[in-house]
């Protein structure tokens, strides 16, 4: 067999091989194609709210609220401090008056 020959015969042999090459590519694409279509779309994710959010929030709200609460009385129980010492004060200054006159 000359060399001529001997290159003819691997080019067609070649080329059959490329042929074949190209026949699995296109049957393992077409695969691919086939189990995309066959594969149901992925569900739209669901937005949740982190479960310490609400939470938090709420318990921020409540114990505010009793702050402000406490702050209230408070201040009435101070007021009502400050008026009974005044009126003692008054009680006493008379009684003091009166000692002192005699």
């Amino acid at each position: 067999m000359t060399d001529l020959s001997k290159a003819t015969a691997e080019a067609v042999e070649a080329a059959k091989q490329g042929e074949q090459f190209a026949v699995m590519l296109a049957a393992i694409q077409a695969a691919q194609i086939v189990q995309q279509l066959q594969q149901p779309p992925a569900p739209a994710p669901v937005q949740q709210q982190r479960a310490g959010e609400a939470g938090k929030w709420l318990a921020i709200g409540v114990g505010g609220s009793m702050l402000m609460v406490t702050v209230a009385f408070a201040a009435v129980a101070l007021a009502i401090a400050a008026a009974s010492v005044a009126l003692v004060a008054l009680v006493v200054y008379g009684i003091y008056r009166d000692i002192r006159r005699r």
